[in-house]
């Protein structure tokens, strides 16, 4: 019997597609402000962040407030939306004196936020150790930052409770929901960073032109979208997510919260980090990291690159690649994210 060619997988076809895909807004190196205009108003549209200027009050509720090495630790909760509350810490260096810069800190698939600042999730007055730098919230202490470290939508504290039946996997089920009702987890959660930053307008030891966000895997994640998108955040460092699309998420299993429903027709990785130029951004990356290649971030990076370029402001932009894995780079990172910081405070 003549043996056949048959195509049963559906990554073949998926494949097929995405070879023969032209993004109709990647950055074409002309009018600048005309491209972010659009391609800004189109991620929305996909993403189904539809938020308006209307929001319901923060109802901010201290937990607790404890003395810490490097500063102080309080525990709050504030109210994002109706039925959608956000926990988190916020972190006041001992070295550095208000008005704050600040760091929203978002961890990624991972027990939650208490990673954040080394604590138990169980009991957040027992000290735990954190592997891959991702004690985040202590980082940005032991670099004078201020850091407000949020629990993000289905993760940690966060996940969910009230279902009879969840999937193994945290977001699974907020994701799906979330798609029928014509929204995405991912515009939900940047909602969130957008909230934590009105939290943060209400404090007055806060500097409003100096408030930034990070995160490793699905924090670095929502890092991306949330530069994207939101106006008031000034300097980013998104953590082992930065990739093209097609070489990270379309080429192997990932949580259904990276994916933004035909996002690939419009744009790739790079443009959508490219809406955040001029402002400072140092992306990370593992040169072993499984998941997102780092080959691939590479050659993203150089597109990224461009874009800056093209603003006259290439020393903005920053790429740091550790030796290991799918983790963050303390050492590597923020010597870089101090500099931009410290150019950023004198313009």
């Amino acid at each position: 019997m003549k043996k056949t060619t048959t195509h049963y997988s559906p990554s073949e076809y998926h494949n097929h597609l995405m070879a023969n895909l032209k993004q109709e807004m990647a950055f074409n190196g002309k009018d600048a402000d005309k491209w972010k205009r659009s391609l800004q108003k189109k991620l929305k549209q996909l993403m189904g962040y539809d938020y308006g200027k209307k929001r319901v009050p923060l109802k901010v509720k201290s937990l607790w407030m404890q003395e810490h090495a490097l500063g102080t630790i309080e525990k709050i909760v504030f109210t994002s939306e109706l039925y959608s509350e956000v926990c988190a810490y916020i972190c006041i260096p001992k070295k550095a004196k208000p008005p704050y810069t600040f760091m929203v800190c978002l961890q990624g698939h991972s027990t939650g936020m208490h990673n954040s600042i080394g604590v138990d999730i169980n009991d957040e007055t027992k000290k735990i150790k954190v592997e891959g730098d991702r004690d985040f919230g202590l980082g940005c202490m032991r670099n004078g930052v201020a850091a407000i470290c949020i629990e993000q939508r289905s993760f940690g504290e966060r996940k969910e409770k009230k279902q009879k039946a969840v999937s193994n996997h945290g977001c699974h089920d907020a994701v799906m929901h979330s798609l029928m009702l014509g929204k995405t987890l991912c515009a939900e959660r940047v909602y969130d960073v957008d909230r934590a930053i009105d939290y943060l307008y209400t404090r007055k030891d806060v500097d409003r032109k100096m408030i930034g966000v990070m995160g490793n895997s699905g924090g670095g994640t929502i890092s991306l979208f949330a530069s994207a998108i939101l106006p008031r955040i000034r300097f980013a460092m998104p953590s082992c997510y930065f990739n093209s699309f097609k070489d990270s998420i379309m080429s192997l299993y990932h949580c259904g919260d990276n994916y933004i429903p035909g996002l690939l027709n419009y744009a790739e990785m790079s443009d959508i980090m490219g809406l955040f130029a001029p402002k400072p951004v140092v992306i990370v990356a593992g040169e072993k990291d499984p998941i997102f290649p780092v080959k691939a971030t590479r050659k993203a990076f150089k597109d990224l690159k461009k874009i800056y370029q093209h603003h006259g402001v290439a020393n903005q932009c920053h790429l740091v690649i550790g030796k290991g894995g799918h983790r963050f780079y303390e050492k590597l990172a923020w010597p870089k994210m101090v500099k931009l910081i410290k150019s950023l405070k004198n313009t």
